[in-house]
């Protein structure tokens, strides 16, 4: 237990005091929570101030002692007596930011204190794994953060800092898939992008040949979850995809010689590039976050995370929960790791069973949808019709969803063989986009 200092106590109540006085400086004070008061009455009184405040009541003395009185509880705050103390305990209400600041810092180093506290006291041995516990020691750093109550702020007040934001060129990463780059501008920074197919129309092999091509850029690392397969045989359909060799010689390791010195280049070539890969099943949202902050602090900028794919996830359900409420809440938390992290966050996605019959997909056939969609920035699909060539597969790339680049569609030659998708020439050279 900290002790609390009789400077901390004049603080607080110079703070109420000068509410009593001027309940306009509320506005001044917006940064100040009730959990900033050491002392419960003190705290208690700030939240009945600031819901008079929201109700557009008078803030004095009578409504105060009114609202505790109305629920039993002007005992426990020490009657009228402390409310008119508070009254007088601040001759003018000019410092109350400044009270009010002093109350902030010393909460926050109480704070800091008891959570050094309580994390030395913590036993690995009560949680059933490192990162439930390093999961729970970040949630404890996160609490000690202020609340985030920035003001409204006017045109005027922002106008640098816009016209800053104007000379800064938009961030995209290029993919090395021509025509999507040339309509999207490649992958923007903050997006939560989700590639959506059926099995084995090609989603891993597109997400690697984007990996391959953002990594190429240097324009941060880029991060590989993957919990279907191990990370040798997603670099066996990289290095077919590269080479040029049928994918089933490499994975049959039924190389020639001239075979294994291509494969040898292509591989010392990812020696330079920034790709990381985790091969575990059921990873956690918490479990990516840490690790992405962790390689943002290490080498400065992440470009992109990859997971494949979404549903099979670790994704905790609580009581009450449904399947599609428990995603959701993992979409949303990706989202947030793309915005604070300035990275493209990609999640490979199933398409529900039903979307078979019906050609091309929808927003509603993202398998347990429903905030799905609401979170994404880009939704696309992958669909075949069967159409085949002599090399390989004709494959439908919908984009369903497009915040700021619109919809569009393009075709794509998927050459299951070597593990590689090429883009086809549209119908007649005509576009077939449209933007909203």
């Amino acid at each position: 237990m900290h002790l609390i200092g009789a400077n901390d106590i004049t603080a607080e109540m110079s703070v109420l005091g000068a509410v009593f006085l001027e309940p306009s400086v509320l506005d001044e004070i917006g940064f100040l929570e009730e959990r900033d008061f050491v002392i419960q009455r003190n705290r208690d009184i700030y939240k009945v101030m600031r819901h008079l405040e929201q109700k557009g009541l008078p803030i004095d003395i009578i409504t105060v002692t009114e609202a505790f009185t109305k629920f039993g509880k002007i005992e426990n705050i020490g009657g009228v007596s402390y409310l008119s103390e508070l009254a007088a305990s601040c001759p003018t209400a000019a410092n109350a930011e400044f009270y009010a600041r002093a109350v902030r810092s010393k909460a926050m180093e109480r704070r800091i204190k008891n959570t050094a506290d309580i994390i030395q006291g913590m036993s690995r041995d009560e949680y059933d794994s490192d990162e439930e516990f390093f999961s729970y020691v970040e949630s404890l750093i996160t609490e000690l953060r202020p609340q985030d109550n920035s003001k409204m702020l006017s045109f005027s007040e922002t106008k640098e800092e816009y016209y800053t934001h104007l000379k800064t060129p938009a961030e995209f990463i290029k993919t090395g898939f021509h025509e999507f780059d040339k309509w999207a501008q490649g992958m923007w920074r903050g997006w939560l992008f989700i590639s959506a197919g059926r099995p084995s129309v090609g989603k891993t092999a597109l997400a690697l040949q984007r990996i391959y091509g953002v990594a190429q850029q240097k324009k941060g690392v880029v991060l590989v979850w993957s919990q279907e397969m191990k990370r040798n045989s997603l670099k066996d359909r990289m290095m077919s995809a590269i080479t040029g060799i049928p994918f089933q010689k490499i994975k049959m390791k039924n190389l020639s010689g001239e075979e294994q010195v291509l494969l040898d280049r292509a591989y010392n070539s990812f020696d330079y590039l920034p790709v990381f890969m985790q091969d575990s099943s059921g990873v956690t949202i918490d479990e990516i976050r840490a690790t992405a902050k962790q390689f943002k602090k290490k080498h400065g900028q992440i470009a992109m995370i990859v997971v494949d794919y979404l549903q099979i996830m670790n994704i905790p359900q609580t009581k009450g929960d449904t399947r599609a409420l428990a995603i959701g809440r993992v979409t949303g938390q990706a989202k947030q790791i793309a915005m604070d992290l300035n990275c493209c966050f990609m999640m490979l996605s199933q398409m529900s069973r039903a979307s078979e019959m019906k050609g091309r997909p929808t927003l509603s056939d993202l398998k347990e949808s429903s905030s799905i969609e609401q979170d994404a920035d880009v939704v696309e699909f992958l669909w075949s019709e069967g159409e085949m060539t002599s090399q390989g597969k004709i494959v439908n790339q919908t984009f369903a969803k497009g915040r700021d680049i619109g919809v569009n569609e393009f075709k794509l030659l998927f050459m299951n063989w070597k593990q590689k998708f090429t883009e086809l020439p549209k119908d007649g050279g005509k576009e077939n986009e449209s933007r909203s």
